[in-house]
């Protein structure tokens, strides 16, 4: 019998030296620190417009489901109540014109932004498979790879992509930053494509509700999938249209082939949205009125921060939905983002959304009425 000296030592296991951190890009915001500081330090305050997070209040009708719905002991289910399927479904047909939307089309979820950032992972993705995003885009979309370990790759026309080994295929419209919107023929052209070579399209469509001078569609449209929603996938948030992004409330809606699996991954990983917030968004899925309102504030935003961007010699380019303005003097995005942040307004510099971006700022309209007169002054002087 061997003594325990002769034994060989047990091996420690250590953690990777690659961390999930090591797969990221640095935070970008964190570059904008040192100008918001110039900004902050204007004499009559600064003008945050860096950042799309609402200002306005969440609509009373939305707080009192919230606060009738606080005695909730007990777990929430991942795929929510019967009553907030309906009110998804019910919505899903009513404003986007998708037709024959069952419980099984429609998944919860906690916010958008970590249904992007885990997607390709909760998809299986990995090595050798390939993420594609606009050229011009929400950066989440690369770390929603990065973190799977998935080849990615950024496209003017996606159909120009090769498909070999695309597993996922996000689309944008509205965009964020650009504010650019898809037509009903180019996404019909693109669904198409993607059905052709076996690839999953997810749909982005968290500002669908705000068009200003396009009138967005989604791939759930009927002349869009001609009646079918395989391998198709439409990402929808409360945030913007019902200023609800401090209560985390999102849904997707699609192919029951591809979201039945995410809410088994969904329920082992414990992503479940609070059964408050899910009372919630009962309520404001069947409300339009405050939709109607909140739209209105953005409008009369962007009609006078427009105005002022351009008489202060900036171009803008598409802009014609979402919540941003997306604006050029020709220059270095940051040149721009220095010479307003000595103005005390404070904006995103394009290269945030990608190398396409260099010469642009990203204008959101995301600030009191009161901020954004004082930004419109500023403009002017």
């Amino acid at each position: 019998m061997s003594s325990v000296s002769d034994r060989p030592p047990v091996a420690h296991h250590r953690p990777s030296n690659e961390s999930l951190r090591d797969r990221l890009p640095d935070f970008p915001w964190d570059k904008l620190e040192p100008y918001k500081k110039t900004a902050a330090a204007h004499p009559g305050g600064i003008v945050d417009l860096s950042v799309g997070t609402p200002v306005d209040p969440v609509p009373e009708l939305i707080q009192k489901a919230l606060v009738d719905a606080a005695d909730s002991p007990g777990y929430p289910t991942v795929w929510g109540t019967p009553a907030l399927r309906d009110a998804i479904t019910g919505w899903v047909e009513r404003r986007l014109g998708a037709r024959d939307v069952t419980h099984r089309h429609v998944l919860p979820i906690v916010g958008s932004k970590e249904l992007v950032a885990w997607l390709p992972t909760q998809l299986g993705l990995g090595p050798g498979d390939k993420v594609a995003f606009p050229r011009l885009a929400y950066p989440t979309y690369e770390v929603g790879a990065r973190l799977a370990r998935a080849e990615y790759e950024a496209y003017e026309d996606p159909t120009e992509l090769d498909p070999a080994g695309l597993k996922l295929l996000w689309l944008n419209s509205p965009s964020n930053p650009t504010g650019k919107v898809l037509s009903k023929a180019d996404l019909t052209r693109i669904v198409a494509w993607a059905r052709e070579h076996g690839v999953l399209v997810v749909s982005d469509e968290c500002y669908l509700e705000l068009g200003w001078e396009a009138d967005p569609v989604s791939v759930l449209h009927p002349d869009v999938n001609g009646g079918s929603y395989d391998g198709l996938v439409a990402v929808h948030s409360l945030s913007k249209r019902s200023n609800l992004a401090g209560y985390r409330a999102a849904f997707l809606a699609g192919d029951p082939a591809v979201l039945g699996p995410l809410l088994e991954i969904r329920k082992h990983g414990g992503m479940m949205t609070s059964a408050p917030t899910q009372a919630a968004v009962v309520a404001a899925l069947g409300d339009d009125e405050h939709v109607r309102v909140q739209r209105e504030r953005y409008a009369a935003r962007r009609t006078v921060l427009r105005e002022a961007l351009l008489g202060a010699g900036f171009r803008i380019e598409h802009s014609e939905a979402s919540l941003y303005l997306w604006a050029t003097r020709d220059e270095s995005c940051w040149t721009t983002v220095a010479h307003l942040a000595e103005r005390g307004v404070l904006v995103a510099p394009g290269d945030f959304y990608g190398p396409a971006g260099e010469t642009f700022v990203r204008v959101a309209l995301t600030a009191t009425d009161e901020r954004v007169q004082t930004a419109v002054d500023r403009l002017r002087a």
